[in-house]
């Protein structure tokens, strides 16, 4: 009896094993390719590229990278050439990407196509394109609050007066997710520093070291302290450092670059999503529509803080937002902390669908804050708050 309870045993184990290796087997071999804007010049571009590299050797899989491929008919040419070399996940990391992907999407059903900060994913109704994004505004937030505490230090130090507490801001274009950025860095600033101010400039591109420096420089001449920026070049943070003016940097470290006065930077980490959407064509399971990353996934993260440049108890302050934050006791957009025109906000019809017009469509501020990200990836607080001046808004 026991030798036949043994071979029964023996015979099931046997099965198991088959059963586990024919699964394993059954995964989807994948193979990625990256539409990139820019190249590795570029910190937003390099961000992607150093997360797709990480997420596609880790999971060991064959993937393709194009740089520098444009907001045009190149996009659509290089996603359907990836598309027919193999790859069954596309992926593009601009914003201006996005009809294309589209295109390529209806012409490619057993393709995934996957885009970075687009809108319209989920009124596309298309079963193999995605809109992915991440709730970057809280790590700009967090940055803020280094750029807060640096305003308090030059206050104390009497190097400024509270009323002279100016930050400067340099963006690319007006579009929400700027807007969204801009305005929870200066939040973040505000919650440490009342007194703060901050003056925007833009610069009508993503990448433009030239134009960036001269946005800098623009701010410096203005009485700006203490300057971020939504750009993605080093013409900004170079001159801050020829200045001495500290700054916020976005996607990357400048420390070896600009050591006396880069304080922090916030950037999404690309690599979870990346795995995220690798994982499930191997394994035969729907990507969501629309894909948030957050403090808790490690898709929102601040770079290691330079203690030659931030004021002491930056670190302290910074982690104790974040774990306010993370325990959903503090809100970014809470409306108690700003106002509009001088009035509190109750109310606001945000964008969501995306129309021609950017007509508001949808409520969001519901339990006293403004929900950012939560009905779609992409950012669409594009509300102008006081204490905030815009140099320009030709873009």
């Amino acid at each position: 009896m026991k030798k036949l309870v043994s071979i029964v045993m023996t015979v099931a184990l046997v099965l198991c094993m088959l059963s586990v290796t024919a699964l394993a087997e059954e995964k989807t071999t994948v193979k990625v390719g990256f539409i990139f804007l820019h190249d590795e010049n570029s910190t937003y571009d390099l961000n992607f590229i150093n997360a797709a590299k990480e997420a596609c050797e880790k999971l060991g899989i064959e993937y393709v990278m194009r740089t520098g491929v444009d907001e045009s008919e190149a996009c659509y040419e290089t996603a359907a050439d990836l598309a027919d070399s193999g790859c069954n996940i596309v992926f593009a990391d601009s914003f201006g990407h996005e009809d294309y992907m589209i295109q390529a999407a209806k012409e490619f059903p057993n393709v995934e196509f996957c885009h970075a900060t687009g809108t319209r994913a989920h009124t596309e109704g298309l079963a193999n394109y995605h809109n992915a994004f991440a709730s970057i505004y809280e790590g700009r937030f967090l940055g803020g609050i280094a750029a807060g505490m640096k305003l308090n230090q030059l206050i104390e130090e009497g190097k400024i007066t509270a009323d002279q507490a100016k930050l400067g801001y340099i963006g690319a274009f007006t579009y929400a997710e700027v807007i969204s950025g801009y305005t929870s860095f200066f939040l973040g600033a505000r919650s440490v520093c009342p007194s703060a101010t901050m003056e925007v400039t833009f610069t009508g591109s993503w990448y433009d070291p030239s134009l960036e420096q001269e946005a800098a420089i623009k701010l410096i001449n203005d009485s700006c302290v203490v300057l971020s920026e939504h750009a993605d070049s080093m013409g900004a943070p170079t001159e801050c450092e020829n200045n001495n003016i500290p700054f916020v940097f976005y996607n990357g470290s400048a420390a070896d670059a600009c050591p006396n006065t880069y304080i922090v930077a916030s950037r999404i980490n690309w690599a979870p999503y990346f795995e995220y959407v690798i994982t499930a064509v191997q394994n035969g399971e729907a990507i969501d529509v629309d894909w948030t990353g957050t403090l808790t996934t490690e898709s929102v993260l601040l770079t290691t803080l330079n203690e030659t440049a931030a004021a002491p108890g930056t670190a302290e302050a910074i982690e104790t937002a974040k774990a306010q934050m993370e325990a959903g006791e503090l809100k970014v957009f809470d409306t108690a902390a700003f106002t509009v025109n001088g009035e509190p906000l109750t109310s606001y019809l945000a964008d969501v669908d995306t129309d021609a017009a950017y007509t508001g469509d949808t409520e969001v501020i519901a339990d006293g804050y403004f929900h950012e990200s939560e009905f779609r990836s992409a950012p669409y607080f594009d509300i102008q708050i006081d204490g905030i001046t815009l140099l320009d808004t030709a873009f």
